[in-house]
């Protein structure tokens, strides 16, 4: 397994449109693998392929929910290839996101509190499920991503590019 670069913004790579996963094949576990090292290390709970500079419809989520107070998170790793959202709740809720190629900056965005979706696993196998909750909330960040969506392009014009001034005055303090 290798730690992947994370591309960050504003890397024009992160507006490419992700193309679908033709097979899976070993060299596809092989990023799998990979990306999950590069997002655990990050440390984070999602992580789309084209974040790692390889275009391609795939990402992996794991919450890493604590079993219980102040243990270690239960690790929970998921693996959608070629996802596809075909339904959700008419009701959006306000989560507070983050995202590795916008280091350190949060903001609330509405989605959708249930979805229908369904994608293939790492072994080819396909799924169809409802998701609720955080996993929804997860799910629908990381597949902007294959869209070349930011979660800051969910945000007013001024809230964005406040995030991308806090974003460049940190890089110049940190050279």
């Amino acid at each position: 397994m290798a730690l992947l670069p994370i591309l960050e913004v504003p890397d024009p790579r992160l507006r490419q449109i992700s193309t679908p996963v033709e097979a899976v094949t070993d060299e596809t576990r092989q990023l799998i693998a990979d990306m999950f090292e590069t997002m655990y290390a990050a440390p984070g709970i999602g992580l789309a392929a084209v974040q790692v500079g390889v275009p391609k419809r795939l990402l992996v989520i794991d919450l890493q929910e604590p079993e219980v107070e102040e243990g270690e998170p239960v690790r929970d790793p998921r693996v959608f290839i070629n996802p596809e959202l075909y339904e959700h709740s008419d009701q959006d809720v306000p989560y507070t996101e983050g995202c590795l190629s916008v280091p350190d900056q949060y903001a609330e965005v509405d989605r959708p509190d249930r979805i229908r979706a369904r994608w293939l696993d790492e072994n080819g196998q396909q799924h169809d499920e409802e998701i609720t909750g955080m996993l929804a909330v997860v799910l629908q960040h990381e597949m902007d991503h294959l869209e070349g969506v930011l979660f800051i392009d969910h945000l007013s014009r001024l809230k964005r590019e406040m995030i991308l001034r806090k974003i460049a005055k940190a890089r110049k303090q940190a050279a």
